[in-house]
């Protein structure tokens, strides 16, 4: 994903004109407090264990074998917890102009009910490590950029499996290739000073390619959802999500819905009160191309630009996932899910 710093094309083709200073403490809440109903138990050892079974694969890149034995898992224990599932594959081209085989996988729960409620994160991992110091293109884990979004969504599909559903679908889905995006911020250290080397021109050779191919070819025909709710980099020991400015501009109700809930919960440590600027996330091309209000819980400084110094580095490995940040975002998502 990308900071709107380095987004002014897609700042200003897509978006909107950010209102208010970045770090702005949000003074009014629309969404009124919702009675807070029983639900069922989100167990952060099973999180746990689900985002080190995807680290165990090893990095999940297109065309190796780590991400196909990744996506074969998925669907098993998507199909295991009762889940219809649907799978997506599709060719895609790299702003380097590589060639990668991607594939969705979409999980439903619930799936004849009108009012759907879409859960999201990307599965795959960041082919080299820019942001490394020392070797900007090793490969690395992906344990927070990744796969903590996709261990906090398997354990929930265990609880809606062992427990009963919500009033309400619910959609799980993997985007794939979100993660093989052009950096400006890193271009010298993996490419130095090479004159060959051409900047991509289309926007949608970047970033976010599994989101952009769901948005404009969805799994069931007519697609909607009441709202949806993407998860990045949940998992960090030092996390902080922040009111994130795309998701303040297409669904500040949602935003308020879920931080209310959140500090109800007693993670407003986490959960900061705070607007921030605008990131190209896969949320972007849900709310703009699929027409979905959709919000991004989010590990990000909006101050500083900064995703922490585990992003895009070999830093991001188990050693740095926190059990208690996968449960608070895990609680707090069932939470608004079985309040719906």
């Amino acid at each position: 994903m990308r900071t709107s710093d380095h987004l002014l094309i897609l700042a200003l083709a897509l978006l909107y004109s950010c209102s208010g200073n970045p770090g702005k403490q949000v003074e009014q809440q629309t969404e009124r407090p919702a009675k807070m109903v029983v639900v069922p138990v989100f167990n952060p050892d099973s999180a746990y264990d689900f985002v080190k079974k995807q680290v165990d694969f090893g990095p999940r890149i297109p065309n190796t074998a780590a991400h196909k034995n990744a996506a074969d898992y998925f669907v098993k224990q998507f199909s295991a917890y009762g889940a219809q599932v649907n799978i997506q594959d599709f060719e895609a081209m790299t702003y380097d102009n590589q060639k990668i085989f991607l594939r969705n996988i979409i999980a439903a729960f619930n799936p004849d009910k009108t009012k759907r409620i879409l859960l999201a994160a990307h599965w795959d991992t960041r082919p080299f490590a820019d942001k490394d110091p020392q070797n900007p293109r090793a490969l690395f884990d992906g344990a927070n950029d990744g796969a903590s979004g996709v261990g906090v969504l398997l354990e929930i599909a265990r609880v809606f499996h062992e427990n009963n559903l919500p009033e309400v679908g619910v959609d799980i889905i993997l985007f794939d290739g979100e993660d093989w995006g052009f950096d400006t911020s890193t271009a010298e250290s993996l490419y130095g000073n090479n004159s060959d080397f051409k900047l991509p021109k289309k926007l949608d050779s970047w970033w976010c390619l599994g989101s952009q191919y769901w948005s404009k070819n969805k799994h069931t025909p007519n697609y909607s959802a009441y709202y949806g709710i993407l998860l990045d980099m949940v998992g960090g020991k030092y996390a902080q999500f922040v009111r994130e400015g795309v998701s303040m501009e297409y669904a500040p109700g949602i935003v308020d819905k879920v931080w209310n809930t959140a500090s109800r919960l007693g993670y407003g440590h986490l959960f900061l009160n705070k607007k921030e600027g605008a990131i190209m996330d896969d949320h972007l091309f849900v709310n703009t191309y699929a027409k979905i209000p959709t919000i991004n819980i989010v590990h990000y400084d909006g101050s500083e630009g900064y995703f922490g110094d585990f992003h895009h580095s070999r830093k991001d490995s188990m050693e740095n996932i926190s059990k208690e940040t996968l449960e608070a975002v895990g609680r707090t998502l069932l939470q608004v899910i079985y309040n719906e």
